[in-house]
């Protein structure tokens, strides 16, 4: 069952039906750029601008908004169906479960955003099968940099997961590599609020739909590279 919505509404999204998301709390919002090498593939997380700070905002969820990332009111015009349907699940409830010798990896496919940064090396399946360090530590960093936390590395030792620390915060991901507009990031275990009232279980990191395509809404599935969404952001080429 879904969590009944937190009584500190700082620091929270809220999903409008069929409309935006409604930012509250001041949550700081920037761009995320993925990193690649020359083979395409990614290796690291970069910096892009910062906006301005305020304290609400509301961003776009169509992809239709002429005022990208920020919500126009064009989902009204166009009659955005923003109907949620992506389970309620918890994530320990929809992943699969890796066992490896140090680590054990847990997968729940239906977050994925096709960020790729699970394709270095070996790929983060084979290596936290691996018991070396140097296997182990690629395979912890590789499901650490998964943006929507569709990979959870968890310590066998310690008997907990591996999270990197990160601020409450929002990016939005560019993916030049791909010339496309990715999903919008948000970090640090930021409630989530669905448009009917409940909260969707809070994680560290979470992937949301914004070119308003994805079959797993609120999420992002990873369609924006399909429809080749583009947000307006120099840094992608066109074809």
């Amino acid at each position: 069952m879904a969590k009944k919505p937190p009584k500190d509404r700082a620091g929270r999204v809220v999903i409008v039906k069929d409309g935006p998301y409604r930012v509250s709390g001041s949550l700081p919002l920037d761009k995320a750029i993925i990193i690649t090498d020359r083979r395409g593939i990614p290796t690291r997380w970069g910096r892009g601008e910062k906006y301005p700070k305020k304290e609400t905002y509301s961003l776009c969820r169509c992809g239709n908004s002429a005022s990208k990332p920020y919500c126009s009111g064009m989902h009204a015009e166009k009659r955005f169906d923003g109907t949620e349907t992506a389970s309620r699940k918890t994530f320990m409830k929809q992943a699969d479960r890796y066992n490896g010798p140090v680590i054990n990896l847990f997968d729940a496919v239906s977050f994925c955003a096709l960020a790729r940064f699970c394709d270095k090396a070996e790929g983060t399946w084979e290596l936290s099968g691996k018991s070396d360090k140097k296997s182990v530590k690629l395979a912890i960093r590789e499901a650490c940099d998964c943006p929507s936390g569709r990979l959870l590395a968890w310590d066998k030792k310690a008997g907990k997961p591996i999270e990197p620390k990160l601020k409450k915060s929002i990016s939005l991901i560019e993916d030049p590599s791909e010339r496309a507009s990715g999903p919008i990031w948000v970090r640090g275990g930021v409630p989530i609020q669905s448009s009917d009232g409940t909260v969707y279980e809070v994680r560290n990191r979470v992937t949301l739909c914004r070119c308003g395509k994805s079959i797993n809404k609120p999420f992002c599935d990873g369609t924006h590279l399909t429809v080749e969404f583009n947000d307006g952001d120099k840094r992608l080429k066109k074809r």
